[in-house]
């Protein structure tokens, strides 16, 4: 995800501006390259992160983990030059647990859309992970 451009309590929208330059494009596929589905879910998932974290004073300790995705539909190929709209909205919040429903668009036509679900993490709980900035 390149920026955020609407940040709500309970939605967000970003963009991922898709270029030819993107190592994925020179395997997949070569003669016709398709961002593949699974980077779209993960632009998908880095937005409901963004949102998970925006009210936790603590954030820098934290980490959002995606532990599940559901209902995942890809409608139409995402190319080199389009602009993929992410927009998340929450379903259901628990204390460190969200679920989210999303869709990407490209020129409001629907490319892609999932559910997904995130874990809020301490970080000292996670074995290997960098230690919390001060």
């Amino acid at each position: 995800m390149d920026r955020i451009v609407e940040l709500e309590a309970e939605r967000i929208v970003g963009l991922k501006n898709v270029t030819r330059n993107e190592p994925f494009f020179q395997g997949h596929f070569p003669d016709f390259p398709v961002m593949p589905g699974v980077l779209i879910i993960e632009a998908m998932a880095q937005a409901a992160g963004v949102l998970v974290l925006k009210n936790i004073a603590d954030r820098d300790r934290k980490l959002v983990l995606l532990v599940s995705i559901d209902y995942a539909r890809f409608r139409k190929p995402v190319v080199p030059g389009d602009t993929l709209r992410l927009e998340m909205c929450v379903v259901k919040r628990k204390a460190s647990v969200a679920k989210m429903a999303g869709r990407a668009t490209v020129d409001g036509v629907l490319v892609a859309e999932a559910e997904v679900m995130c874990k809020l993490a301490d970080k000292e709980e996670i074995p290997d992970a960098p230690p919390a900035s001060s």
